[in-house]
């Protein structure tokens, strides 16, 4: 790293200091499933906070009815919801202007990967709680590992769903504190069979399904993972010289009839997020892909890839050129990327393969310089 490289990223680290002490403290608690126990905790935790004369009120809890944790609402302060009306149902959002005209210090925020009823002036939850924080107002929330946007693959093979509502990583390193809420399988089992998660008629349904010790075995690996991964980047990013540590740079490249396109982009996300690092996302526009040539499913196709990589942190590139490979190695020197990451081809491409492919001619281009190539599954 050059002299005037780390003296710019010095300058960056000192004005990311300043934005974070203007804005309110940010405490996520992280769990494996449904019922581990972070609403309970968040309200012990505002319990505590309210005895040491901090004035803490609840901006949103779900209580799910369960005894135990209704009980705890009593003595705290509680900032009534908002009424909705939205298809002619009276519904409840969480009401953030009431919250930022009283201005606690503290608020808590259940449901963080909520989405707002429509019509909201933010789209999700984690986007209230980002205006909250920016008012200087401190926030207490919790979100389930299932609901990481990076995740999501990973999530779908372990449960066989696809999670509609997720979080982007971004959200997550904003944190100044992620704490995991954990249980074994068995604790959390016996939590569902004595009805302290769903009521009686829900319990046989969810054994069969998402309740079952191989999964939650899976998913409790995840959480703790991932709140180790947030505990390290928390480290670096607080140390005295973060230029001490080597600054990684990931360039994940995409196309417009790349079905694992959303695969390239989550597993490059988590490896950003691992190196605590920067990334982009590169898409090369041949000729015969403008605008008034390729199909309006592929152009919905890469416009969804491309919200989905700026949601999880990445900045776009789009390049013209109809060589291909030439686009990847230019973009590559000129914003300093240290590893490329591009999907695997199909088998089904065998001929192409064992011929001129992209992979062979970036082989050979990057055969002389310090970029690595790495091929996603």
């Amino acid at each position: 790293m050059s002299e005037q490289e780390e003296k710019e990223k010095n300058v960056e680290y000192f004005l990311d200091l300043i934005k974070r002490s203007k804005r309110g403290k940010f405490k996520v608690y992280i769990g494996m499933s449904a019922g581990v126990g972070k609403s309970f905790r968040m309200l012990q935790e505002a319990h505590a906070l309210l005895k040491n004369k901090i004035n803490i009120q609840i901006g949103y809890i779900e209580t799910h009815n369960r005894a135990e944790t209704q009980a705890l609402l009593e003595g705290l302060p509680i900032i009534l919801r908002k009424k909705v009306f939205y298809k002619g149902k009276e519904l409840e959002e969480m009401d953030v202007q009431a919250i930022l005209k009283a201005k606690p210090e503290v608020v808590i925020v259940d449901e963080l990967a909520h989405t707002n009823i429509p019509g909201s002036k933010n789209e999700k939850r984690w986007q209230d709680v980002v205006e909250l924080l920016e008012s200087g107002i401190s926030v207490i929330s919790a979100v389930n590992i299932q609901h990481i946007e990076s995740l999501n693959g990973e999530i779908q093979k372990i449960t066989g769903i696809e999670v509609q509502e997720r979080v982007p990583d971004s959200v997550l390193k904003m944190a100044d504190e992620v704490v995991n809420i954990d249980l074994t399988a068995d604790e959390l089992i016996n939590r569902l069979k004595e009805g302290k998660i769903y009521d009686a008629s829900k319990i046989e349904l969810a054994l069969k399904n998402f309740f079952q010790s191989e999964r939650i075995l899976q998913l409790r690996e995840l959480a703790l993972k991932e709140v180790a991964s947030q505990v390290e980047r928390k480290i670096e990013s607080e140390a005295v010289n973060p230029s001490k540590f080597r600054s990684e740079r990931f360039l994940a490249c995409i196309s417009s009839t790349d079905e694992s396109a959303k695969k390239v982009i989550r597993k490059t996300a988590r490896l950003a997020s691992f190196y605590n690092s920067k990334w982009k996302v590169l898409y090369v526009k041949t000729p015969k892909e403008d605008n008034d040539r390729i199909p309006l499913a592929k152009q919905r196709h890469l416009i969804n890839n491309f919200k989905l990589a700026t949601e999880l942190g990445a900045e776009v590139i789009q390049v013209s050129n109809n060589k291909i490979v030439e686009a990847i190695y230019n973009t590559a020197i000129e914003k300093k990327v240290t590893t490329i990451c591009i999907g695997k081809p199909h088998f089904s491409l065998i001929k192409s393969i064992l011929s001129n492919t992209i992979i062979d001619q970036l082989l050979i281009k990057l055969s002389g310089s310090d970029i690595d190539l790495v091929i996603l599954s």
